[in-house]
């Protein structure tokens, strides 16, 4: 193990215990902070340019992987705008001065709070970046929403709904929006889950919207990459050191969360975070339709 990584790159980490009691949790509360833009090797993130001349559009930024997305796309030289739901302006502001900070307010930055569950949300969103940024070329639709259940016969036909409202419906309000003024090389990039694969027992309406993000995600990349040459992806985490964890699994989840993938520790955000740099970036150029399974070894065929 090289000198000066952080504990939470060591085999065996798991977060200390936590609970939240609202979602989708707040960043500020957790303890340790998820690691943004520190790599594995304990140094800090270093760009190259990848994204220079991007405009590009992140939902749910404020915190987890959105916030290291976000971070990561500023360093490597993107302009952004970037949501937060309503009752998030504490993360949202700490993430937005971090950025400034750590590119020394070099980037055009449009900070937008919106509940994207409904269509006109969604459309008013691509419409504030566009008058914000006047183009737009690199979409990450990241925000969501779980909350554990472990009987269905008890799952709440609202939160059913609501889930996939959040999850998988704006989703599709917000690529119906934004296409029309994709030109190409742009891309559009997903954040998914693990759970599509393995179908997490106490999370099934979240798998079932994952599944149904999956689904959506090939076939739009059929759809276009050929016809507008717009690329469109999806990553896929596994247990992520994220607020949604302590405010939305069961207490045995929280307390084993990350100690049973085959890398034997949870993840961190800048670990998925630039999965998405590469899916944006002209790196991966040749890759549409695809899945980046960040998820500590789990085998997924």
């Amino acid at each position: 193990m090289l000198a000066n990584v952080p504990e939470q790159y060591k085999k065996g980490w798991k977060p200390p215990f936590q609970e939240q009691s609202a979602t989708p949790g707040k960043q500020f509360k957790l303890d340790p902070a998820p690691l943004d833009d520190v790599t594995a090797d304990g140094k800090p993130y270093k760009a190259a340019g990848k994204l220079e001349g991007r405009k590009a559009l992140i939902t749910g930024a404020d915190s987890g992987i959105g916030r290291s997305v976000a971070l990561l796309f500023a360093l490597e030289g993107a302009d952004l705008t970037l949501t937060f739901l309503p009752g998030e302006k504490q993360d949202a502001q700490d993430m937005l001065d971090v950025i400034k900070k750590k590119t020394n307010n070099a980037r055009k930055i449009n900070v937008v709070e919106l509940d994207l569950r409904k269509e006109e949300s969604c459309i008013e969103l691509v419409k504030n970046h566009l008058g914000f940024h006047g183009s737009l070329d690199a979409i990450i639709l990241n925000h969501g929403t779980q909350q554990a259940n472990i009987d269905l016969a008890s799952l709440p036909t609202e939160q059913w709904h609501d889930t996939f409202n959040t999850n998988i419906h704006s989703f599709f309000y917000i690529c119906k929006a934004a296409i029309p003024h994709l030109e190409e090389g742009s891309t559009i990039t997903f954040n998914a889950s693990i759970n599509m694969a393995v179908g997490h027992p106490e999370l099934i309406d979240y798998t079932a919207t994952k599944g149904a993000m999956i689904g959506f995600m090939r076939a739009l990349s059929n759809q276009i990459v050929g016809e507008k040459g717009v690329r469109c992806n999806a990553v896929a985490p596994g247990p992520i050191w994220t607020p949604l964890i302590p405010a939305t699994m069961t207490k045995e989840a929280i307390d084993t969360f990350g100690t049973t993938v085959p890398i034997g520790r949870a993840g961190q955000p800048v670990e998925v975070a630039t999965a998405f740099v590469w899916l944006t970036s002209a790196d991966s150029s040749y890759v549409s339709g695809q899945i980046i399974h960040v998820n500590g070894g789990v085998v997924i065929e």
